[in-house]
């Protein structure tokens, strides 16, 4: 069984011998197999990339019901994703390129899928502008801009919308009427949606300034060492897996390498030994129609490197013998030798013992002449002794010609001049006029004699000669090792799977990461930002962060430099790191399983698309809200400084609005200190600042970095900032009293009425609910438990208390002086706390804190808060407990 793929799955399909017959149409129009065209029902266009890494596009077409549904799969080397997509549609036709007719994706959908009926289209057809024309001209007028914005990002499902539209307006005799379509992209099942303006924003895959840089996620986490790891580890962060089960599976397998030093390094060992087992298997079953002699030597290649990757599987299975988790022993299942043992034996009956892979051009002639066994054809032992002799007179000829010129001469190869000589550049006088083609270079002359040319072109027939006659041996060879092909790719998917874990397992010992849980709650106890960490090892600072339902959106505010994108996208990178099997930063971390994550973090015009700053942000703004899942996670960096401030405020509150509605993890990077005024009474909300110190007189001003509940306290640091700055003092002063001025409008226009008190205390009721049900579920022992409670005790009764209080000293419609708005700030209780959920998370109290109320505290039904100081008048509370914290 494979690690991550369908048991259903097989290759055995792939031998060449129903090839042969295959003729590429010479016409544009589609040619198809046995197709009833009224029996159509639902049309599914596939493409793939052509590189080995797979990446397979999407789009299927209702008929019946006028729906589209597009898609774009990375996938592994047996398609299990793209198989389980299209069986769950069940299309009555396919739709291929006419270049993929003997591509492995349609021999194994034709292997997994009932009969299918495929049809092959030109090349012209398959184009991503006419694909982004459809949706223009036939999705809904409102849903156009978020499906641009999608395609955007998945070339091969613009692709395939485009063929599949084709094909029904000419082969089908049909079209749409305009905006009649229903259309959606659908990511894969299992997996979590990342857009691609969140790939680029957040440097998933490729720094921003730098693209040879290792400074993004996947340069970080990149310590693999087979090119099939690499492939599924950048892979697993575009689509971080969704699936409990097989993330919990990946933590299991990385903790028991990261555990066991000796199985660790053994696994990294024997690792290093692989070839690309996906190129060298896709090369041997894609069979060209007219054979050449190139085709001849790398067939001869693909073996010999097939033989390297055989034979270094048993060292993977060595390696493990000490393995634990569930999925290490999957892998040493599969890796086991009597699962190749046949592969092997066909090898060894054909193949010398001594041959292996070679990089350099000579020796890996030579492998090719000497791979095939001697004693197994007669004639192609003679022609390998006429191709030996051969090689002999050359070296013969140089070291006579040495002893003649009394010149020192080196015999040298490559694959364009064959055998040529190199002189030292210290070699005194001119040279003899028996050397031709010569090259100086700086420290040698490289030439060469007739006589040399001429024992070339007798070398190169004589090895022509060898290839040609081992083509026959290596062929029979390779049409056995078709037959069993399959079980070769699931080896290659679980060494891909081996390689990515233990990459993650070097990561959590050498940067001391630490298994995440996955629950509910995001809960990070001093989290690090993976990147700027290895740019600032000794500087940087870690930060805790806690989200809830009762505190899904927080607001995030703190002065110009203070850490607030740091912050925010710390969250997002340790979330994929999370649900991709990987140890995260911190001394702690939970996370709940997100299925979407969308960042809107970058602020540029974007030229290429006539698009302003402001008009990029609304873009994918509309985006996120037309796509966002209570699942969705959601990070947001100064939206709407691209506008008026007027204007942009009012657009951040009203956006807020419609992502706290939506259920959301949302964390609201903003200087828009107003918004976290406007927003703090709503349930959900919670508002957070980056701490940071500033000197009496505004001299000096130093950023802490750290992550502080309730919004930032001065609201004027950008004017302390301009002070440190060569800015005229009258500029500073006269802009020092306008702020004052407009500060002072603003409080005494605000007013606080018994309907924000009563919000208020609704959502304080919320809070100590949610944190009463973490206290119950959490692992804390008495003692600690006991003081967690008297905390939350003593804060929601100084809260509620003030709450009281600003509603006595405050009637409804009364104005608010700047003193009293001051001093009736009320705060409430800290959702930001990790006590509660965290086990060993509590702190110390002074003996001076441990005072308690005297009286329990009851939250009832239909009931605000019961005491017998202040009776209920919030009919409508809808908070449902009982708690009674008092101790003895």
């Amino acid at each position: 069984m494979s690690v991550y793929s369908d048991s259903r799955l097989s290759l055995d399909s792939f031998a060449p011998t129903s090839r042969a017959g295959s003729i590429r149409p010479r016409v544009g129009r589609p040619t198809t197999t046995t197709t009833s065209v009224a029996s159509q029902d639902l049309i599914c266009a596939v493409s793939e990339s052509r590189g080995v890494s797979s990446t397979v596009g999407l789009a299927f077409v209702n008929l019946a019901t006028a729906e589209a549904v597009l898609c774009q799969i990375c996938d592994s080397q047996t398609y299990v994703n793209t198989i389980i997509k299209i069986g769950v549609f069940e299309p009555s036709e396919i739709l291929f390129m006419n270049t993929a007719k003997e591509s492995k994706l349609r021999y194994i959908i034709q292997e997994n899928l009932p009969d299918p009926i495929f049809t092959f289209l030109d090349r012209r057809c398959w184009s991503e502008k006419t694909g982004h024309e459809y949706v223009d001209r036939l999705a809904f007028p409102e849903d156009v801009n978020s499906l641009k914005v999608t395609l955007g990002g998945n070339y091969f499902a613009a692709c395939c919308f485009a063929a599949v539209l084709k094909y029904v307006e000419i082969e089908l005799q049909r079209s749409f009427t305009l905006h009649s379509l229903r259309i959606r992209f659908e990511p894969s099942q299992g997996s979590m949606t990342i857009d691609l303006a969140t790939i680029v924003s957040l440097e998933l895959i490729q720094n921003l300034q730098n693209a040879k840089s290792r400074e993004s996620l996947y340069g970080l986490l990149n310590e693999t060492l087979t090119p099939m790891g690499a492939r599924l580890l950048r892979a697993s962060i575009l689509q971080p897996s969704t699936e409990r089960v097989k993330l919990t599976a990946r933590y299991n397998a990385v903790e028991d390498l990261s555990t066991k030093e000796d199985m660790f390094v053994s696994v990294r060992q024997a690792l290093k030994g692989f070839i690309d087992a996906d190129k060298v298997l896709t090369a041997i079953i894609l069979v060209p129609t007219k054979r050449t002699i190139q085709y001849v030597e790398q067939s001869v290649n693909y073996v010999i490197m097939l033989k390297t990757y055989v034979s270094a599987i048993k060292n993977i299975f060595r390696a493990l013998a000490t393995a634990q988790s569930d999925l290490l022993l999957t892998i040493r299942e599969l890796c086991a030798p009597e699962g190749h043992r046949a592969i092997e034996e066909l090898m060894e009956t054909t193949l010398n013992d001594h041959v292996t892979y070679q990089t350099k051009p000579l020796d890996l002639r030579n492998q090719r002449i000497y791979c095939v066994k001697a004693g197994v054809n007669s004639l192609l032992d003679v022609a390998r002794q006429t191709y030996k002799e051969a090689n002999a007179d050359a070296t013969e000829l140089i070291k006579n010609l040495s002893d003649n010129c009394d010149i020192v001469l080196d015999l040298k190869y490559d694959t364009a001049r064959q055998y040529y000589i190199c002189i030292p550049a210290t070699e005194p006088g001119p040279l003899p006029h028996v050397f031709i083609n010569v090259y100086r270079k700086r420290n040698r002359i490289e030439c060469q004699t007739l006589d040399l040319v001429k024992l070339n072109q007798k070398i190169t027939d004589a090895h022509s000669e060898v290839i040609n006659m081992s083509d026959r041996t290596i062929q029979d060879l390779l049409c056995d090792v078709c037959d069993q092909v399959s079980g070769l790719f699931r080896v290659s998917e679980a060494i891909a799977m081996l390689d990515m874990l233990a990459s993650f397992a070097q990561l959590a010992t050498s940067h001391e990461y630490i298994r995440p849980e996955l629950t509910e709650t995001l809960a990070i106890k001093a989290g690090r930002h993976p990147i700027r960490e290895q740019i600032h090892p000794s500087k940087f600072i870690p930060n805790d962060a806690y989200a809830t339902p009762q505190t899904r959106f927080q607001i995030v505010t703190g002065c110009n430099m203070g850490g607030k994108s740091t912050y925010i996208r710390f969250l997002a990178l340790t979330t994929i790191m999370a649900q991709i099997g990987c140890f995260v930063p911190a001394q702690y971390a939970s996370f709940p399983i997100s299925h979407q994550l969308f960042a809107r973090v970058a602020a540029s015009d974007d030229l290429d698309a006539n698009v302003s700053t402001f008009a990029a942000e609304m873009r994918e703004m509309a985006f996120i809200l037309r796509n966002i899942q209570p699942r969705s996670m959601v990070i947001i960096d100064e939206l709407g400084r691209g506008t008026s401030t007027t204007d942009g405020l009012a657009i951040a509150v009203a956006l807020s609005e419609a992502l706290i509605s939506s259920n959301a993890l949302v964390w609201f990077a903003t200087h828009f200190h107003d918004l976290a005024q406007i927003l703090a009474d709503r349930s959900g909300v919670i508002n957070l600042h980056l701490a940071a110190d500033i000197a009496p007189g505004a001299t000096k001003m130093t950023m802490q970095y750290r992550i502080a509940e309730g919004p930032f306290p001065d609201r004027r640091y950008g004017l302390v900032l301009a002070k440190l700055t060569d800015l005229p003092p009258a500029v500073l002063e006269k802009a020092q009293s306008v702020s004052e001025a407009v500060d002072l409008l603003a409080l005494r226009r605000n007013s606080s009425s018994r309907a924000v008190a009563i919000a208020q205390k609704r959502k304080l009721l919320l809070s100590l609910w949610e944190q009463l049900f973490l206290a119950r579920d959490g692992t804390m022992d008495d003692g600690a438990l006991r003081s967690v409670l008297i905390k939350l005790q003593d804060d929601f009764v100084m809260h509620m208390s003030a709450i009281n209080q600003e509603m006595g000293m405050h009637p409804d419609n009364e104005s608010v002086t700047d003193a009293d708005a001051r001093a009736g700030h009320v705060s409430y209780v800290s959702a930001h706390t990790r006590e509660a959920q965290v086990s060993g998370f509590s702190e110390d109290r002074d003996e001076t804190e441990d005072t308690h109320a005297t009286e329990p505290i009851v939250i009832d039904s239909g009931s605000e808060i019961c005491s017998e100081s202040d009776p209920v008048t919030d009919n409508d509370s809808d908070s449902v407990v009982l708690v009674s914290t008092h101790f003895n």
